[in-house]
């Protein structure tokens, strides 16, 4: 099957830190490659891929300095996307709702995979002028704010089956990962550490929209000794972080559409500690890969229950559900079903 990828250009295909949905998309990419598909990924130009590239703007606009309008680029995307689409079987989006007026009005399949929150209230009025095109949930609760929308599917996310594993170390504190901002609760985090008596190490990004927020609530409540302030971090440098956690902190504050961090430390064989919001109970296997609590006393109390856990049944739950291979077998099956429905008498290569 010939299969465009249409990644944001915010980061690069992986990001080279942070970046849930560019990570997921390479993913995919990689996996639906290796599974003998023609690929092309729209992207940065600092990407990389097995796939063909088709770099649309030289680097990463996070990481380009002389940028002054992020919309520009994203402009130029979506016209070389459209300019080459009957090139392919199907176009796979990631980019919320910019592809939708552009590409209904041209005839090779598309579909749009939606990464964030949904209960925007500006947000509806858009879904409801485009009632007929594909969507993707990455989890059923992502749907509830939007209950009329043309969703064809809910896919989970995957990780490489090999990407994440569990390492030999013994697990002596609590972890946060991610990305400081006042919805996830980092502040939960630490007095969830606090209250349990273990050290809390923090990985986390902090977004310039966040910086009031890190410097006036979190950053006094870092004392470098029983909370510590990781700061970023890589693929490379998860695994022995996960590993070395006894639980995995997700006091989240809002409705998670999926998060990516809590199937990464399942993979490392690390139990998960979350609030009951959002995605969470579709995640979450409650005494299983984690807990799921509903208040801070409760999670308090879920510190000791996790340490308690096996890591290899939480691993072994990983394996069972979030590969990379069974995310892209789900979106092939919607791809094919896609395919059928626009073209009918067309023979598609699997």
């Amino acid at each position: 099957m010939r299969i465009a990828q249409i990644a944001p250009l915010t980061e690069s295909v992986p990001p080279r830190l942070y970046g849930g949905t560019e990570r997921v998309v390479s993913f995919l990419t990689e996996q639906l490659v290796d599974m003998g598909h023609d690929v092309t990924l729209f992207a940065s130009g600092d990407s990389k891929t097995k796939a063909e590239l088709s770099a649309v703007w030289p680097r990463a606009l996070r990481f380009d300095r002389e940028l002054r309008d992020a919309m520009a680029p994203h402009l130029l995307l979506l016209e070389q996307v459209f300019q080459r689409a009957d090139e392919f079987d199907v176009l796979h989006c990631h980019l919320d709702y910019w592809p939708f007026s552009l590409l209904s009005r041209q005839d090779t399949p598309f579909l749009t995979t939606l990464h964030g929150r949904l209960d925007l209230p500006e947000l509806r009025p858009i879904y409801d002028c485009f009632p007929d095109v594909p969507l993707i949930s990455i989890s059923d609760a992502q749907r509830a704010p939007l209950p009329n929308a043309n969703f064809v599917a809910t896919v989970q996310h995957g990780l490489p089956q090999d990407l994440l594993t569990p390492q030999p170390v013994t697990p002596s504190y609590l972890a946060f990962l991610g990305r400081i901002c006042p919805e996830k609760r980092p502040d939960r985090a630490i007095r969830m550490a606090c209250e349990a008596g273990i050290g809390l190490k923090i990985a986390a990004k902090v977004d310039r929209v966040d910086q009031d927020y890190y410097q006036e609530t979190i950053r006094p409540m870092i004392d470098g000794r029983h909370v510590e302030m990781v700061g970023e971090i890589n693929d490379a440098d998860k695994p022995a972080f996960l590993s070395g956690a006894i639980a995995l902190l997700v006091p989240i504050d809002w409705p998670e559409p999926f998060g990516l961090v809590m199937i990464e430390a399942m993979a490392c064989g690390t139990p998960v500690i979350a609030f009951n919001r959002g995605s969470v109970p579709e995640i979450i296997e409650h005494g299983v890969n984690g807990l799921i609590v509903d208040d801070m006393e409760q999670a308090i109390a879920a510190v000791p229950r996790a340490a308690a856990m096996s890591r290899e049944v939480v691993r072994q739950s990983f394996e069972r559900r979030f590969t990379a291979r069974r995310m892209a077998e789900d979106y092939l099956a919607v791809y094919r079903r896609l395919v059928a429905r626009a073209r009918p008498a067309l023979r598609v290569v699997s």
